[in-house]
Order: structure tokens, then sequence, then C-alpha cells
């Protein structure tokens, strides 16, 4: 059903003799003459089609998961005291086994769900580093899944009878807690595989070697300016399966794990066209998935990176849960294994060639001299209320020739000359007189800042910056450097740039997210 494999039929051969009588020497001398016949070109073998491979049900998937959503999670910053009522309810039906795996350093429990009853086993363990938490929003959506009845019931029957799952949903509790890659004791989970001096590396190590699973899933994030090669499309998702030595050999274990991405880069290439990349294979031998694949697990890693226009990662969310899906299909009807493993490494590795902002040819002045610069900009997230929300602080990452680089938003100010901004000299007595300050008419003056006695805030959703402790600012633009500046073509403002977000004064569209106070 689903294989095919035809052979060809046996070319047909054809054997011609020729027979004549001799009439005459003029007819013999005539015959000897006349051009000789062409001869009948060979016949072609029959090429056997290439097999068909499995194919999941991923548009169901995908156009289904706005049902199983978890609908109290709405944003990437959600907490463990968010996910534990969700785990804790599966406990009220029987399909589920919940048990507390252990403890994370500062208490926090750690579960692990287990489900179906089929041969073939397999681990999935999500946001070891306590930013990364796409997999964990869509692991939520998948318990809703396996836990209803609906038109889906035979896709789930034929996943549970034929495997047994086991998740781990946020892995790192106490990273989460403050949205920090790294444990409660400042240590990288995923460079711990071999000296366990985290318990909660130690979880993991003693669940896998108890498990001894088929297939594992190492669920992550990762920049969101990472590229699919060196293309201007960002990788949204990339995948890997680890090296388990630093020659990079292919064993079986290694190999089913590129099969089964070469499949799962088949599905998404359907809703993310050239958005797909892979990590780099480099070995490291104090990683998790690297250790896993070498105890003979094959481990895929998924990386969620960035996406235009999706910044709380709900649609890649769509798509994990999408592409988890499809991968526990293909692994339930072994379908991974007439992939080959050269289309693996077809898929482009991880670029860099991403800025959150790129003003290009904009005429600077540098000591004294007016030059033609590129500018990329990338805009860092800061936490606060208790790491619940943030706001950005931005940055020039570089400067100089950028035209092998893109951007999420890209800004050509050719023809532009780039003016540092100023600092309106009026002092602003209170919030009141701030809100009826006409931001507009000030960004085209060329006022970037204005001063305050004091701001409750260390940012403000005004399109301008607030300066409570000083009179001036210089916004030179230069590595590393958060200047504000205003563009100007024929002498007249075109553009403001506020914390590395753009004021279209022109079109009047304000993209400006949050200015800073200083």
């Amino acid at each position: 059903m689903y294989q095919l494999g035809l052979s060809p039929d046996k070319p047909i051969q054809f054997n011609c003799m020729l027979y004549f009588k001799p009439l005459s020497w003029l007819f013999i001398w005539a015959l000897a003459s006349a051009p000789t016949q062409p001869t009948a070109p060979a016949l072609q073998e029959v090429t056997a089609p290439e097999e068909v491979t499995f194919v999941p049900n991923h548009k169901l998937f995908h156009d289904a998961h706005t049902r199983y959503k978890a609908s109290s999670i709405t944003h990437r910053r959600f907490k463990h005291r968010d996910i534990v009522p969700l785990i804790e309810k599966l406990q009220g039906n029987p399909l589920f086994e919940v048990k507390k795996l252990g403890a994370s350093a500062q208490g926090r429990d750690i579960f692990i769900v287990k489900l179906g009853t089929g041969k073939t086993k397999v681990l999935l363990w999500s946001q070891m580093h306590g930013d990364e938490p796409t997999a964990t929003m869509a692991t939520m959506d998948l318990f809703n899944f396996f836990g209803q009845q609906d038109n889906m019931d035979g896709v789930r029957k034929e996943i549970l009878s034929n495997l047994t799952l086991y998740f781990i949903p946020m892995l790192n509790p106490d990273g989460a807690e403050i949205y920090d890659r790294r444990t409660s004791a400042g240590v990288d989970m995923n460079r711990d595989a071999r000296s366990l001096q985290t318990p909660e590396a130690r979880l993991l190590k003693a669940a896998r070697d108890e498990i001894k699973p088929h297939f594992g899933f190492n669920l992550h994030d990762q920049n969101t300016r990472y590229t699919a090669g060196r293309s201007a499309k960002p990788a949204t998702i990339s995948f890997l399966a680890p090296a388990y030595n630093h020659e990079k050999d292919v064993n079986e274990v290694r190999g089913n794990a590129m099969k089964l991405i070469v499949s799962l880069n088949r599905v998404l290439q359907e809703y993310i066209p050239g958005q797909v990349a892979k990590y780099s294979d480099t070995h490291e031998p104090r990683g998790f998935g690297d250790n896993i694949q070498k105890a003979g697990t094959s481990v895929v890693l998924v990386e969620s990176g960035g996406m235009k226009g999706d910044p709380e990662k709900q649609y890649i969310r769509q798509l994990n849960f999408t592409l988890l899906l499809s991968a526990l299909q293909t692994i339930a009807h072994k379908g991974y294994e007439a992939e080959k493993t050269d289309a693996y490494y077809s898929i482009p590795e991880n670029g860099r060639f991403l800025f959150d902002l790129l003003v290009k040819n904009a005429q600077v002045q540098k000591a004294g001299q007016w030059c033609s610069l590129d500018i990329g900009i990338n805009r860092g997230e800061v936490s606060f209320r208790d790491a619940t929300d943030f706001y950005y602080r931005s940055s020039v990452e570089d400067l100089g020739d950028l035209g092998d680089y893109y951007g999420y938003e890209e800004l050509d100010a050719k023809g532009m000359q780039l003016i540092p901004g100023k600092v309106y000299p009026t002092v602003i007595p209170n919030a009141a007189a701030l809100k009826k300050l006409d931001f507009k008419s000030l960004l085209k003056q060329g006022y970037t800042s204005v001063r305050m006695s004091g701001y409750d805030q260390a940012f403000t959703y005004f399109p301008i910056r607030i300066l409570t402790g000083q009179t001036k600012r210089s916004n030179n633009v230069g590595f590393g450097t958060n200047p504000d500046f205003v563009l100007q073509q024929n002498g007249q403002t075109r553009y403001a740039v506020i914390n590395g977000f753009v004021y279209d004064l022109v079109n009047e569209k304000n993209g400006i997210k949050n200015s800073l106070v200083e």
C-alpha cells in the first residue's frame, strides 16, 4: 500500500533473415551497389520507477491543529506552573501514564508521560534550555490530540498500537522560570551529558538508559536569524542527526535518523518552502544528542528558528505539532526505511545572513567624510515582570559592505544622509506633558530624545528615547552601539530609526515597538 515497485518488461527481440535467389549478374551488381539499409536502433532498457515513499497525513495534522491547541498557553514565556495543570489532568485519562521523573535543582517536578502499547519506543524531550519553549507548547497540543476521540481515531490507533511514546516536557523548569538557557546552577544542560553534574541531566540520562528508545527527539529553539543556507529565508526549522564521533560516521542508527529527517523535510516544504535547514553536525562529546545517538537511539534534533510575523512562534508551534505527528506516523509504518541518506546531505546548512533590520546604502559621515554604509541592527529581548514579558534593546551588529546579507526588515536609504538624533532642549515635567508631545513633528526636526526628571520604567512605548540622568547622548553609528538617527533626503526627514525600529514619517507608519529610558 505504501511502497510500489514495478518490474520492467523484457525488451522484445527481433531476428530478421533476408532470402533471395540469384537472378543475373546485372541484378547482383545492382544489389551490391545499392545503399545499405540502416541498422535498427537497439531497444532501450526500461528503467523501473523509483520507490514511492510513505506520505504521512501531514495536511490533516496541520489544518486540524487549532482544534487541539492548548488555549491557556498563548505566548513563549509561560512557566512551569502553567503546564503542571495540563499534565496533571492527563491522570484522569487511562490512555496516559503520568509519573514524576524527579525534580529540578530548585525543586520543581519534572514529569514523564507515557502512552501507547507498540513495540517501537520513542522518547521526546523539550526545553532542556529554559528559553526554548516552542516544542513544549506543541507537546501540550499533542496531549490534547491523543486524549480526544474524533475523526482522527484511525491515526491515533495506528500510532499508539505500533509505538510506545515517552514525553519529558520542560526538562529545565528552573531556566524556564527566568527565561534563561542555563539551569539554576548556570550550567548548559546540553553540555552535561558526559559529566552529569546537574540533577536534570541525570534524570534524562537515567530515563534513556531505562527505556532504551529506538527513536529520540531532542526539541530545541535556535537563533531566529539563522538562514537556510546563504538565502534570505530564515531557517524556520532546522534538523540534525547528531554525529556520534568526530569522524561523523554513519551507522544504521544514525542513518535511520537521517532518513526520517528526509521525510520530514519533504513534509515541511509544503508549508515553509525553502525555510528548512540542517544544523551543524560537528560532534559535541558533551551533548545529549550525540551521546544518545552513540548509545543506540536514532536521535533527531529539531530546532525551531524564526519566521517573519510570528514573534511568539505560534505558527512555528503548529509546524512542530505537524512534523512530530508526521514523524510518529512515519515511524509507525517504518516509512523512513525507503528514504535515501543522500537526500539528507542536500538539505542546506544553517547560515547566518539575517539581521532584524538592515539599512542599506546610507550616507554616513565618518571623520568629516561622507561614505556609503550598510548597517545591520539586531533587537535583543530584555526580560521584565519576572520574565513573563520583555522589551527590546537593539544594537548595531555590523556595518560596512553587507551586500551578501538580508533583513527581516530592510530599508534602502540610497540618496539619504544619516543624521544622528538630537536631544530636545526643553525638559518635559511629567507624564501628562509627555503624552501631549507631537512626536512626529519632533522626529521630523531630528529630535530623537527628550529629557525628564524621572520615569518609572526602563523603557517606553512612546516613539522617542527618554533621558532622566543625562543632558546629552551620542548617537554616532558604530559597532555595538544603540544609536537613534534620522534619514534625510534633500534636507527633509524621511525616516526615523529609534532603538532599531523604523518610523516612516512620510507614510505615517510608526513601527517602533518600544524606546528606552536612560
